[in-house]
């Protein structure tokens, strides 16, 4: 790890790298750009400024270099370059920025303007006021093409841009582009401080009313789960629905239901259900004179401890009376409990609401997501999650709510891909930095070669002067290989002669070996060869081919017997006929049964 610290190059400082621009801009050169031949003179080149200013107030999307290419006009080396300096620049703001396509593509139209200001000016193309403005566009990171007031304000900002840039081009000065980025900045002030405040009191009024919601949802769901399928007196169903419902959502809003209250008021709930359903009621008759007995009490107790007030006895009336009634063993009118879904809405799930774990969403919060891709990208802030109800509170970049969504729903989409978080930015004087750079080391490298080319030109001029001297040595040096030119010939044809002699032996040799090879070639299963022995005194010996194998052009003898077997190569064999060691003499068809052994052995051996 030090090592690859101790490696890794330093950063130098803009400034630094910004001094070097001047020295690209006329040194640098890219191959297949329209370079004029020679250094063309002031009156012949082209004035480039209506032509850059014309594609500006157009809003053209085209690169510099296609535009001065599509022309035939001529152009400085400068003008070239600071053409394709700009292109570059803008090219790699808009793959890396990370700001909104549509933004991005907007911005990188003033190729235009600082390709003429690079031109004109070198570095100074890039005052201070405009690297921050451009730097300072990261804060619109979250600003989505929606067709909102928000995202027509910033549009609106940058048709200002084009009045600016082409007043600039008009007056050949920057200083209408210069107050309009210190204008920006201005605003961008004024526009933080609104943003935070904005923030934060929607913050509080989200989640007072997520609060609020969540009693209300919670309620209802306990309301409604107890009064599915049942069918209850009237007198019963109306104080559910306007007395002990309410009672309920201000328990939960006071975050009480899993308290004494909560507890006690849902047992309550299914008290009162149980006693209004005859269905129910009437399996256990002392059941019924137990909660008869307690029922009202009770409803009294928990009411003052959730109000703080006692409740009216008028309201228990009506309880009252279907009590009686069902106490005297009768059945009163009975009616389906809950409303049309149209009057009485209610979800169960707000009963098993979970909430993630703290880590996993504050990990999230104030962070950019974005949906869509392209032009239809949008992009949403995750500004917070409301414990109440798990549910994510996105905002746009001015501080404006733009919906709420539950994390289910949320972390199904981002496991989906549908929905992405923001990459990191990179803000436009990084990208000029490292473009700068970039070109400087490939300056560096063109100068390096343009060193080397230099000496070698040297190098060939010395070669040639060289020559020179040795064309007139030679001249003089004419006369005397005249003189031995005859001399000369002559031992050439001397050497002819020997070499042709040598050609004439090599042939016949070789018509020898090849007649040879092609003897060997030649012999055929039982065919005999002699082999000389170095004692005269000794006879040679008579071999017989037993087995040609070729795949490796290997051949088997063997004697009259079988026995005193003797392997060659076909060219070895060939090279000892040729050595006078092996004479070749006939050969025959049949093998006795000893050979057939001994090749059967040695073919076994083999394998």
């Amino acid at each position: 790890m030090s090592e690859n610290r101790q490696n890794k190059p330093a950063v130098l400082p803009r400034e630094q790298v910004m001094e070097k621009l001047d020295d690209v801009l006329s040194g640098i050169r890219v191959p297949d750009l329209p370079y004029p031949v020679g250094k063309p003179s002031e009156d012949a080149v082209s004035d480039w400024k209506p032509v850059l200013g014309s594609c500006w107030t157009e809003q053209r999307d085209e690169r510099v270099i296609q535009l001065i290419q599509s022309v035939s006009l001529t152009w400085s080396v400068r003008q070239i370059n600071s053409a394709y300096v700009a292109d570059r620049i803008m090219d790699v703001f808009l793959k890396t920025s990370g700001l909104h396509p549509e933004l991005a593509r907007r911005v990188a139209r003033l190729r235009f303007f600082l390709a003429w200001r690079m031109n004109e000016a070198g570095e100074d193309a890039f005052t201070g006021v405009l690297l921050r403005w451009l730097d300072g566009l990261q804060e619109w990171r979250g600003w989505s093409d929606s067709g909102g007031r928000s995202a027509r304000v910033l549009l609106d900002q940058l048709s200002s841009l084009v009045i600016s840039v082409s007043a600039c081009f008009e007056s050949t000065t920057c200083e209408p582009l210069n107050a309009f980025c210190r204008e920006w900045q201005e605003d961008s002030a004024k526009r933080t401080q609104q943003v935070t405040r904005l923030r934060n009191r929607l913050l509080v009024t989200e989640q007072g009313a997520a609060r609020q919601r969540c009693a209300d949802q919670t309620a209802r769901a306990l309301v409604g789960r107890a009064l599915t399928g049942r069918k209850l007196p009237q007198a019963v169903v109306t104080f559910i629905f306007d007395h002990w419902l309410p009672l309920l959502k201000q328990v939960v809003w006071a975050g009480e239901l899993d308290a004494d209250n909560g507890r006690h008021g849902r047992k309550l709930l299914e008290w009162l259900v149980w006693l209004g359903d005859p269905s129910l009621s009437d399996r256990d008759r002392n059941r019924l004179y137990h909660v008869g007995e307690q029922i009202g009490d009770r409803i009294l107790d928990v009411w003052h401890r959730v109000h703080g007030k006692p409740l009216p006895a008028s309201i228990l009336e009506g309880i009252q009376s279907v009590l009686m009634a069902r106490l005297r063993g009768e059945t009163p009118e009975l009616k389906s409990a809950l409303p049309e879904p149209s009057k009485f809405s209610w979800d169960a799930s707000w009963l098993s609401l979970s909430t993630p774990p703290t880590e996993t969403y504050q990990a999230l919060e104030r962070q950019w997501f974005a949906e869509g891709e392209g032009k239809q990208e949008q992009r949403s802030y995750f500004f917070a999650l409301l414990p109440e109800t798990a549910e994510i509170l996105w905002t746009n970049g001015a501080g404006v709510k733009l919906g709420l969504q539950s994390w289910d729903e949320f972390a199904q989409a981002r496991e989906a891909g549908s929905i992405r978080p923001l990459p990191a930015l990179t803000s436009f004087g990084k990208v000029l930095t490292d473009t700068v750079a970039a070109l400087d080391k490939v300056l560096t490298r063109q100068k390096a070669l343009r060193q080397e080319a230099a000496l070698e030109a040297r190098a060939k001029a010395k070669a040639l002067r060289r020559q020179k001297t040795a064309a007139d040595q030679q001249r003089q040096a004419e006369e005397a290989q005249q003189r031995a030119e005859l001399e000369t010939r002559e031992q050439q044809a001397r050497d002819q002669r020997e070499a042709d002699d040598k050609m004439e032996q090599e042939r016949l040799d070789q018509e020898e070996r090849l007649a040879v090879y092609k003897v060997v070639d030649g012999i055929k299963l039982g065919g005999w060869i002699v082999l000389a022995t170095a004692d005269d005194q000794v006879d040679p010996v008579r071999l017989k081919l037993a087995v040609r194998i070729n795949a490796s052009n290997k051949l088997i003898f063997v004697d009259r017997l079988g026995l005193n077997r003797r392997e060659f190569l076909g060219d070895q064999l060939a090279e000892q006929v040729l050595a006078g060691n092996v004479r070749v003499l006939g050969s025959a068809a049949e093998f006795d049964d000893t050979l057939s052994r001994v090749v059967g052995r040695i073919r076994v051996g083999r394998n």
